[in-house]
């Protein structure tokens, strides 16, 4: 086991013990930027100052407050705790080193608010580095904010001209973070920008250098509000806001696909009322739409705003829709993809060179890809395959640790290929 990896390892494992939901990163960021300063970068950004002020599904203090007293208690430094109150988590860190294109690397670092498997047969749970937080890192984000910083480790040490930025992107898992940080303005003159996510159901040793399928989504909570009535006496009384919001489940399914690519829809939670003897006069409708395009995805959320309207207006109820979440849908372009192919057929532990591969969810790094290739430069999604026991946001979720490794490697040699190579937009972004 080499020296780099078991760093490697023993930062992931330190990661996954204290996993934090979106926006509540206070810990991660604070150990983050621990290591930054260890490294040393030219410059470092953190909360307001890495952020746009257009963040999503920001919880409210009182809820924010007990995940910065955990991040104190667990060894973060107060100060920076304190100033990311009010859940301004997340960096961005710069290295400059000469006359060269500016690269981005974009990885995430939130975890997901769910139990840790205590089975023995879970390696955290069997080797002790299992979640003490109640949250937990279903997703592989630890792996993601490792990788971040081998590659910041490696590209110090290499040849790479330029400048590059990593970007430590909170609030993935509630499509909250990646428009505030798209909009920072650290994007504005990046070049090349490369996102990543381990596996995916691609195994270790698989490395795709073009993820598509990215669905775009619009996360949605709409509420009906009637008048309560007694439901014995004077039903006549009552504008039944669970007869609105049922109506709207039923009609939502219903939304005409789209002869342009898929759609999904989904009422993922949903509820209301009080009691069996009361016309409830509130119920919720807690949902999403997604679009293979964000234009599909834009036609079904019209469509969705229209049956929630009409199913209030049937019901005499009032809705309120509110958007929790969103993110465009991206297509990697083909000039990185064929650099992060090449870098990955002469990797020795790469056994399955990939050039494109289906992500078939959705994703909020598109907001920084989408914004880099507006203002004409090249990002491609990068999938590096992981063995996992678990599916994605499941309890027994885990990585192959192996894969780290190669994360850094072909993430590291890919930028400093393109400062090399400098290749030129395709026109298609």
């Amino acid at each position: 086991m080499s020296t780099r990896r078991d760093r490697l390892v023993e930062l992931r494992r330190e990661l996954h013990r204290h996993p934090e939901p979106a926006w509540k990163e206070f810990w991660t960021t604070a150990r983050i930027v621990e290591e930054l300063e260890s490294i040393g970068v030219d410059d470092l950004y953190v909360g307001r100052d890495a952020l746009a002020d257009q963040r999503l599904s920001v919880p409210d203090d009182e809820e924010l407050g007990p995940w910065m007293d955990r991040a104190r208690e667990a060894g973060a430094d107060p100060e920076l705790v304190e100033k990311m109150d009010g859940g301004w988590t997340g960096a961005v860190a710069v290295i400059e080193q000469g006359e060269g294109p500016t690269v981005g690397l974009r990885v995430d670092i939130d975890g997901l608010p769910r139990e840790e498997s205590t089975e023995e047969s879970h390696d955290p749970a069997r080797e002790g580095f299992r979640s003490e937080t109640g949250a937990m890192h279903a997703c592989g984000h630890d792996a993601h904010a490792t990788i971040g910083l081998g590659v910041i480790e490696a590209i110090k040490d290499s040849d790479f001209a330029g400048t590059l930025k990593v970007f430590f992107q909170p609030a993935e898992e509630v499509i909250g973070g990646g428009k505030p940080m798209a909009e920072s303005g650290h994007l504005d003159d990046v070049d090349y920008l490369y996102a990543i996510h381990v596996g995916l159901d691609f195994p270790t040793g698989e490395v795709v250098a073009g993820v598509g399928g990215i669905l775009a989504v619009t996360q949605f909570y709409t509420t009906f509000t009637g008048a309560p009535g007694h439901a014995g006496a004077r039903p006549e009384e009552g504008r039944n806001a669970v007869q609105a919001m049922a109506t709207a489940v039923q009609n939502l399914y219903g939304i005409p696909r789209h002869s342009d690519g898929a759609s999904r829809v989904n009422a993922g939670r949903v509820g209301g009322g009080t009691a069996t003897n009361i016309i409830p006069e509130e119920a919720f409708v807690h949902g999403e739409v997604r679009g293979e395009t964000t234009e599909i995805r834009d036609y079904t959320f019209d469509r969705a705003e229209k049956v929630f309207e009409g199913a209030a207006l049937s019901h005499d109820c009032e809705c309120d829709i509110k958007i929790e979440g969103e993110a465009p849908s991206a297509e990697s372009d083909e000039e990185l993809v064929d650099i992060v192919h090449g870098i990955s057929e002469s990797h020795p532990d790469v056994r399955q060179p990939t050039r494109r591969g289906e992500l078939g969810g959705s994703e909020d790094a598109t907001f920084l890809m989408q914004y880099v290739q507006d203002n004409g430069g090249l990002a491609t999604y990068v999938g590096i395959g992981t063995d996992h026991p678990g599916g994605h946001h499941t309890e027994t979720f885990d990585v192959d640790e192996d894969s780290l490794e190669i994360g850094v490697d072909v993430l590291s040699e890919a930028i400093e290929a393109t400062s090399r190579e400098s290749p030129s937009s395709n026109g298609d972004s």
